[in-house]
């Protein structure tokens, strides 16, 4: 079976190079030269139907910016639809994302939560994760308990939001 790449380098001898991600129809590259950049954008124009050919600022739920002194990727606006969608957005900050001493077993008792709901909240942080490591471990334990979860593992939930 081929596999198929979707992330590619060109490094020339000087030590110039170009990368270039392709995800679906979206086609990201970045590199240190900007002949090879733009050398590599015309004949992707010339070979294909572009749009949008300029700086990215939006990607797969992540806001990219471009400054002088690096480029910066967040998920401010995804974070944000995440407390709107579980109605969580006056919520009080806290210090931790995980509560010190909660014991969670799947054998827990209480409210049952739905699934679908629990599932959905579960996905979105996992989500975040790829810019917020700091929840990463909370987000992995409370993912136990997808299958029944009960009110407390959705507190624990409430409690990474």
């Amino acid at each position: 079976m081929p596999y198929k790449y979707d992330i590619y380098i060109k490094i020339k001898e000087s030590g110039d190079a170009l990368i270039i991600c392709l995800y679906v129809d979206d086609l990201i590259f970045i590199g240190n030269n900007p002949k090879m950049f733009e050398d590599f954008k015309q004949a992707m124009i010339k070979e294909f139907e572009m749009m949008n050919i300029g700086f990215m600022f939006y990607y797969l739920g992540s806001e990219i910016k471009q400054e002088e002194d690096g480029i910066f990727v967040s998920q401010e606006k995804f974070a944000r639809d995440v407390l709107m969608k579980f109605k969580m957005e006056d919520c009080i900050r806290v210090n931790t994302p995980v509560e010190c001493g909660v014991k969670m077993s799947k054998n827990d008792e209480g409210e049952k939560i739905s699934s679908i709901t629990f599932k959905s909240l579960v996905g979105s942080l996992r989500y975040l994760t790829y810019t917020r490591v700091d929840i990463l471990f909370g987000v992995g334990l409370v993912s136990r308990f997808m299958k029944t979860p009960v009110m407390t593992h959705f507190k624990a939930l409430k409690r990474i939001l």
